[in-house]
């Protein structure tokens, strides 16, 4: 199944897009989450970064199940980061609720935005590439400009 351009979320920058509609829509609802933990006061952050978690812990474990599938090379320094991310995540959400650390929690959202955009032109990319190579996945065609 193929997707248009007009069916991609408009949450996700053209440069995140990879041209795979479910990591696209996934990475649409990454960032979109992401998008209200960083609008939500004090009050609702750790309520927006467990909306987000939980998201991103089933976005990372179909990511994984598709690298195993295709025993894709890199998968297990690619799931490292998913890991490592998830983490972090577990360890601010802990010094926001124990600490009132919400100054580490909104630190941790704007890098988060960083890293995420690293992750997807370097190991996203390559595992979208893979997918399609091995026909696991169908591209969406390019519509003209």
């Amino acid at each position: 199944m193929t997707l248009s351009a007009s069916h991609r979320s408009p949450t996700l920058s053209p440069e995140l897009q990879l041209g795979e509609p479910m990591t696209d829509t996934m990475h649409a609802g990454f960032v979109a989450l992401l998008d209200a933990a960083a609008s939500a006061p004090n009050e609702a952050l750790v309520a927006a970064l467990d909306a987000w978690a939980a998201h991103t812990k089933q976005h990372f474990a179909q990511e994984e199940a598709w690298m195993e599938t295709m025993n894709f090379g890199p998968r297990h320094c690619h799931a490292g980061q998913h890991r490592h991310v998830l983490n972090v995540v577990g360890e601010v959400r802990r010094q926001i609720v124990e600490e009132g650390r919400f100054d580490t929690g909104r630190q941790l959202v704007n890098e988060l935005r960083e890293w995420f955009a690293w992750h997807v032109k370097t190991m996203d990319s390559l595992m979208v590439e893979s997918l399609l190579e091995c026909g696991i996945a169908q591209a969406v065609p390019h519509q003209a400009a």
